[in-house]
C-alpha cells in the first residue's frame, strides 16, 4: 500500500508538467516572447506588432513641395531679371508707385543688397556651396512648414547663383541683376526677397520646436 501510494508521487515529482502560467516569457530556443502564452505576453506582443505596422514618414510630398516651390520660384527671378535687362537698360529709374517704388536696373558684383563687392568669387564658390547643402537637406525633410522655406531659399541662392555663374564678366564672376527700388534701401531682386522670406519661415520653425524631420525639440 505504501509503495502503490508512493508511485504517483515519485512520478509527479521527476517530471512535472509545466502549466502555462510557470512557462517564462523566454523559454522558447531563440529567447524570443514568441513561445510565451497569451496571459504573460498577450500585450505585449500586440505592442510590438503595432510598432511593427507603423508606417515610415513618406518624404515625397515634402520633397514636391520643396522642389516646387524652389524651381518656380527660381525661374520667376530669372524671368523678371531678363525683363529688366531688356526693358530697363539705361532707362534709369523708372516710377512705378509714386516714390515708393521704382524699377532702377543695376548689375550687383557683391552679395544681397550690394554687400561685399570686392569678393564676388568667394561670394559665389558659397553660394554654390549654400545651394548643394539645401538640396542634401531636403532629402531629410518631414515637415511642411521646413518644406516651404528650404524651398524659398533654395529659390533665392539659385536665383543669384546663376547669375554669378552666367552672366557678365564670366564664371564665378558674373554680376547679379537688381532692379527693384525702395526709399532708403538697397536696390534688390526677386530672389533676394525669397531668401528673406525663408530666413522669417525658417525663424518660425525653430521658434515652434519643429525639427527639420518634422518632430518636436523636448
Amino acid at each position: 500500500m505504501q509503495a502503490a501510494s508512493r508511485a504517483p508521487l515519485n512520478g509527479d515529482d521527476e517530471n512535472p508538467e509545466p502549466t502555462s502560467v510557470e512557462r517564462a516569457p523566454d523559454d522558447s530556443p531563440d529567447g524570443s516572447r514568441e513561445g510565451s502564452t497569451v496571459d504573460s505576453t498577450g500585450d505585449s506582443g500586440e505592442q510590438n506588432v503595432d510598432l511593427a505596422r507603423t508606417p515610415p514618414i513618406r518624404r515625397t510630398p515634402f520633397l514636391i513641395t520643396f522642389w516646387l516651390i524652389g524651381l518656380v520660384g527660381l525661374g520667376l527671378d530669372q524671368a523678371t531679371k531678363q525683363w529688366a535687362t531688356s526693358t530697363l537698360e539705361g532707362r534709369g529709374s523708372v516710377p512705378v508707385l509714386g516714390d515708393w517704388l521704382n524699377w532702377h536696373l543695376t548689375f550687383n558684383s557683391g552679395a544681397s543688397f550690394s554687400m561685399g563687392t570686392s569678393y564676388t568669387e568667394v561670394l559665389s564658390v558659397l553660394a554654390l556651396a549654400a545651394t548643394i547643402l539645401v538640396v542634401y537637406l531636403s532629402f531629410r525633410l518631414g515637415s511642411r512648414g521646413w518644406a516651404v522655406g528650404l524651398g524659398f531659399l533654395l529659390a533665392g541662392v539659385g536665383g543669384n547663383l546663376t547669375d554669378r555663374l552666367f552672366r557678365a564678366p564670366g564664371p564665378f564672376e558674373g554680376h547679379v541683376v537688381d532692379f527693384i527700388a525702395l526709399p532708403n534701401w538697397p536696390i534688390f531682386n526677386l530672389a533676394d526677397i525669397c531668401i528673406n522670406v525663408a530666413a522669417v519661415l525658417i525663424i518660425v520653425q525653430t521658434i515652434r520646436g519643429i525639427r527639420l524631420n518634422g518632430t518636436l525639440h523636448d
